[in-house]
């Protein structure tokens, strides 16, 4: 395991060229000016002849490398427990203390194989995306999950927060310029309908549930947002670096909370505490950076399409660990909204009816 991390949080090694690390992409032409010529990598003859002839370059075929699928595998799994554990740990760690208590344990554990391998720290303003991301993602975004999960089960949060990845494709289409299909649009509101049902459901019970709702919303938000901010930080560094620079973000933020935290870890119980660490190690130092590997590789809103997995795998989890079941509203809504992105998936132009126009997803 500590050779993997190594190995996702330092991938710019001079003179070896794996798959398509950051190290060796570029923001504008995707060659490292870099390197030396006999390092750069043999031209795409479709792209340049395409290139030769005045047109658009060609979109080729994304190619993943298998440590990325296997990363983000690792991301869906370890997300998708973090949904349980919070639940777990819910009555002994308030929402402040528990951010900060996750967010120390992965600045430890992550900064034992990120330290070593950091050659340079951010300049100027390099900085402004590290901040604003963490402070949204790592700490904003963790505080109101775990507010969140106080009222709302495990399964129910998981849901919800799977607004997010409609977020990111509509906000890649329109920041990162990954295309804007209209299926994105016809989706999206089927998933927000499933997400009202939900609202409803939860309102039917109590005003602490509605709360509990728009907590998890929230959340869903500063996800979103946070994702597009990254995504081009990681062409700068590696993905354990930044993600990193993040969570030391958030929990400097989360500082006012450690009187709390001491305070709370003295009379927790062991099983609590050792939830505690599971939430750092895991779904923190590993699932981020997993996370953060496979986004500087592959497009951000096709790589937030793979945490549809995240619910139903956290139900599940739920289910085997905490005896929780959703409500029939919890399981409508939901379904409701795995429709609505699957519909985000569908592509605007049918394979083999030439090129699609500029600017539009496949």
């Amino acid at each position: 395991m500590a050779g993997i991390c190594a190995e996702l949080s330092d991938f710019r090694r001079t003179g070896t060229a794996v798959g398509n690390y950051i190290g060796f992409m570029s923001s504008t032409t995707g060659r490292n000016t870099s390197a030396s010529p006999a390092d750069q990598p043999a031209p795409d003859p479709v792209t340049t002849a395409a290139a030769g002839a005045g047109e658009a370059p060609l979109k080729t075929p994304d190619r993943v490398p298998p440590l990325a699928i296997a990363a983000m595998i690792t991301t869906v799994v370890l997300w998708a427990s973090a949904f349980v554990g919070i639940r777990a740990v819910g009555p002994t760690f308030s929402p402040g203390s528990l951010t900060l208590g996750r967010l120390a344990v992965a600045a430890v554990v992550l900064g034992l194989v990120v330290l070593p391998t950091l050659r340079v720290l951010p300049k100027g303003r390099e900085w402004w995306p590290i901040l604003a991301y963490g402070v949204m993602w790592f700490g904003g975004y963790n505080v109101a999950l775990n507010a969140a999960e106080h009222s709302l089960d495990a399964g129910t949060s998981a849901l919800l927060i799977n607004v997010s990845p409609i977020m990111v494709a509509v906000l890649a289409g329109l920041v990162l310029k990954e295309g804007f299909p209209r299926w994105l649009l016809i989706g999206s509101v089927v998933a927000f309908s499933g997400v009202a049902i939900i609202a409803l459901g939860s309102g039917q019970r109590s005003t602490a549930d509605v709360a509990g709702v728009l907590l998890c919303l929230l959340a869903a938000v500063l996800a979103a947002v946070s994702v597009i901010i990254q995504k081009p930080v990681l062409k700068k560094f590696p993905a354990g670096q930044a993600t990193w620079f993040g969570i030391m973000v958030g929990a400097v933020c989360c500082l006012p909370f450690s009187g709390q935290l001491v305070s709370e870890l003295q009379h927790a119980e062991l099983s609590a505490t050792l939830g505690l660490l599971y939430l750092g190690v895991f779904p923190t130092a590993i699932a981020f950076t997993t996370w953060a590997y496979t986004l500087s590789l592959i497009d951000a809103g096709k790589l937030a399409a793979t945490t549809y997995l995240v619910p139903g795998t956290t139900i599940l989890i739920s289910w085997l660990v905490l005896g929780e079941v959703p409500t029939i509203w919890g399981l409508a809504g939901g379904i409701l909204c795995l429709i609505g992105v699957g519909l985000t998936r569908r592509r605007s132009h049918p394979r083999g009816q030439g090129k699609p126009a500029v600017g539009v997803a496949d």
